[in-house]
């Protein structure tokens, strides 16, 4: 695998052969099989030449082992209806867990006492809040959209970028293809960022994501429901078939002690982590846990390649933002290049590549720094500052102006939206 750019421009000519293809996406995850598809369905999208290179596609959309779910906000739910994705999603059975309130409190608190804090979507005239939905499911409706309308998916591991004047070469499996512009989704150890040289910073929270399905006592209440621990934070989050779906970060040791018990000391556990709002909590199925860390690119474009979602930026999963940000990236991106392509623009120019770099960056890395904050001073907020916060919850809790602008971001209204993102669009 090469770790590093191979720049050719002095290599070959001046009249190199016409790229094979005008975008090049490697990464077949959600949010690279998302930008195919709005590629593919907006504007030009039919003449636009398209190709995703996944080095392991999905063997099937079901996604019911799926342990990784993902709550997919209101912007997030127009960005894969414009990508011709959603409407799979809705009417696939059971794949959608509609939640239409969140309810948050810390870990001295009751449950439904005073310092907690709900968000509730009817106070601010929604039908709900998002969809709890398992990753592979957004992934394999993203996927089908995509060759549905006309894209190329390849089944290959990147193994080199060649860059020159005029495009740049994906070489990958003892295969090569030529691109205008080579777009790296390719998650958190992107490959494409490496070998274009786009650099990369990393923040190690010493914290592990423990995750499971899991049965509850009393119904969930179509409410997503998180405690902060003061040594990290559980979710509880609503799935269609009245399961919920664990995501408990935990300092790295207690979360390998979780994996290691036996089902029902686990069960006690996760029951008592909870305070109990649902009621007992025993175990649907198998456990798992990833590593927690932020990731982020000091530079998203280069000439001819840019990143998008996990490639460009990781950030703590206790909000939930990680695919939303993504999948902004996705429409931001789409939209640049379909403005570009009105204009006869070459898609690869760094000039227009640093227009996507500048509206988004500013997004991800303020919503980074929230997160950072919020894991810092409310997860594990056991000093005199955390506990200001912590009090700070029941005054949000006590007015609805306040609990109405939280519920807004929680949508993903707020900010500078792209054109698939906003309402009517």
């Amino acid at each position: 695998m090469s770790d590093g750019t191979t720049d050719r421009a002095a290599e070959r000519p001046a009249n190199d052969a016409r790229p094979d293809f005008d975008v090049a996406i490697v990464g077949g995850g959600p949010v690279g099989a998302a930008l195919g598809a709005l590629l593919k369905r907006g504007p030009g999208g039919a003449r636009r030449r398209v190709l995703l290179v996944e080095r392991q596609l999905p063997s099937g959309t079901s996604g019911t082992d799926d342990l990784r779910v993902v709550a997919l906000s209101r912007a997030s739910e127009r960005v894969l209806d414009a990508a011709g994705a959603w409407a799979a999603l809705r009417t696939a059975p059971g794949a959608l867990g509609r939640y239409e309130r969140m309810h948050v409190w810390p870990a001295d608190r009751e449950p439904r006492g005073e310092g907690s804090l709900t968000f509730d979507a009817a106070e601010i005239g929604e039908p709900d809040l998002g969809h709890i939905v398992g990753n592979a499911r957004v992934q394999g409706a993203a996927l089908e959209a995509f060759t549905a309308a006309g894209g190329l998916v390849e089944a290959a591991t990147l193994g080199a970028l060649e860059f020159d004047a005029r495009g740049v070469s994906l070489v990958a499996d003892g295969r090569r293809w030529r691109a205008s512009l080579v777009v790296g989704a390719d998650g958190g150890r992107s490959l494409v960022r490496r070998a274009a040289g786009l650099g990369l910073e990393t923040q190690d929270y010493q914290q592990s994501g423990v995750v499971a399905n899991l049965r509850s006592e009393r119904p969930h209440e179509r409410t997503a429901w998180q405690r902060f621990l003061g040594d990290g934070t559980l979710a509880l989050l609503p799935l269609a078939d009245g399961a919920c779906s664990l995501v408990w970060s935990a300092p790295r040791a207690r979360a390998e002690a979780l994996l290691a018990l036996p089902a029902a000391q686990f069960e006690a556990e996760v029951t008592a982590a909870s305070g109990g709002v649902l009621g007992a909590l025993t175990l649907a199925g198998g456990r798992a846990a990833f590593p927690l860390r932020r990731v982020r690119a000091p530079h998203y474009a280069r000439e001819r390649c840019v990143l998008v979602g996990d490639a460009a930026h990781i950030v703590h999963p206790l909000a939930g933002q990680g695919l939303n940000l993504g999948l902004m990236d996705a429409a931001a991106l789409a939209e640049v290049l379909e403005d570009a392509s009105v204009e006869g623009e070459d898609p690869g120019a760094l000039r227009l590549l640093r227009r996507y770099e500048r509206w988004r960056k500013g997004e991800n890395e303020a919503m980074g720094r929230a997160f950072d904050l919020l894991n810092r001073f409310l997860a594990f907020g056991t000093d005199p500052l955390g506990q200001l916060v912590t009090r700070g919850m029941g005054l949000v809790g006590r007015s609805a102006p306040l609990r109405g602008l939280f519920a807004d971001r929680a949508l993903g209204l707020g900010g500078d939206l792209p054109r698939a993102a906003r309402r009517g669009s």
